[in-house]
């Protein structure tokens, strides 16, 4: 079970599979996002990364804290601060750690060598020495993070690091993540889930990686999350984008309700501004359109960030055929 649509799942007759059924495992992505996570007892728990999301981080430390105690094994990311401290704390022999830059851990990729659209490492376990070449159809480190955590797993479950490097290299990816919709008068539209600064700053990261300048559309997944991340995103774009990079913002995605509107979109282009960045705000999504095609020429990337939305993927496939017109 997982929270997106898995490319793997899809048929003709189920096109928005997020699950599939058969075996005698039960693999579940999970969050914090309703705490419902505390309920978790897994007997292998992975856990890529804790930052700031759906709750503070005090909440998400303890959340999280808990999920590894009752888990009967675990997979650790040690890249990252929170997850790494956790692995500090557990009894010797129950977690199993991975990472792209610390020797110690158990997994370590090395030899990355990234592509537009896919990326290749070889990952070598400590304990044994063994050696596997990984060539993942996604892009990006953050996503050799990933594939490492998917190999703990199958350790775990007893699978062979050959095999499970093999695994890997079948996998389709998910929808909305990093996702190519098509070119059209040489301008890439990519369609992407991120939405919390982590996430930004990786698809960031990953596409400043090959050249072309970026013309990045970001709809906040509400009005909450805008105003609890505010500094976070702010900090995150005007980082993150590259000089020619333009940021383009309409509302947050809203479904009712008496919601606190104190922060806008304009508040975190009117920052990101401040901080040397191209950004702008509009109130509607019509209007992002017709700035996003104002700017458009060869050679540009046109992202579309943001989740809870799903017609953002017809936004950007529409995108695709006005440019093209």
């Amino acid at each position: 079970m997982n929270g997106a649509v898995m490319k793997n799942f899809v048929t003709e007759d189920i096109p928005f599979a997020s699950a599939v059924v058969g075996g005698d495992l039960f693999v579940s992505e999970v969050d914090e996002s309703d705490g419902s996570i505390a309920r978790y007892t897994a007997s292998i728990a992975v856990l890529n990364n804790i930052s700031e999301d759906h709750k503070s981080l005090a909440e998400l430390r303890d959340l999280f804290a808990g999920f590894v105690e009752r888990a009967g094994a675990v997979v650790l990311n040690l890249d990252n601060a929170e997850t790494a401290a956790l692995a500090e704390r557990l009894p010797a022999g129950k977690a199993a750690t991975y990472s792209l830059t610390d020797p110690s851990a158990d997994l370590v990729a090395g030899d990355i060598t990234p592509g537009p659209m896919d990326i290749a490492f070889t990952v070598t376990e400590r304990a044994s020495g063994a050696r596997a070449r990984v060539r993942l159809p996604a892009p990006g480190r953050h996503n050799v993070s990933n594939a490492l955590a998917a190999i703990g797993a199958a350790r775990a479950c007893g699978v062979s690091l050959a095999q499970a490097a093999q695994a890997l290299e079948g996998f389709s990816g998910v929808r909305r993540r990093m996702e190519l919709v098509g070119s059209a008068g040489g301008v890439t539209v990519i369609d992407d889930f991120a939405h919390n600064p982590d996430k930004i700053a990786a698809t960031l990261a990953t596409l400043h990686a090959f050249p072309g300048r970026l013309l990045v559309m970001f709809q906040p997944h509400g009005f909450g999350p805008l105003r609890q991340m505010r500094q976070a995103f702010v900090d995150g774009f005007a980082e993150g984008l590259a000089a020619g990079d333009v940021l383009i913002m309409p509302d947050p995605v809203y479904y009712g309700g008496t919601t606190d509107r104190s922060v806008s979109s304009g508040d975190i282009t009117g920052a990101v501004a401040a901080r040397g960045r191209a950004a702008l705000a509009f109130a509607d999504r019509a209007q992002c359109w017709d700035e996003l095609v104002r700017l458009a020429r060869p050679g540009d990337r046109i992202v579309i960030m943001g989740a809870r939305d799903d017609t953002l993927s017809t936004f950007a496939a529409d995108l695709v055929a006005r440019l093209g017109d």
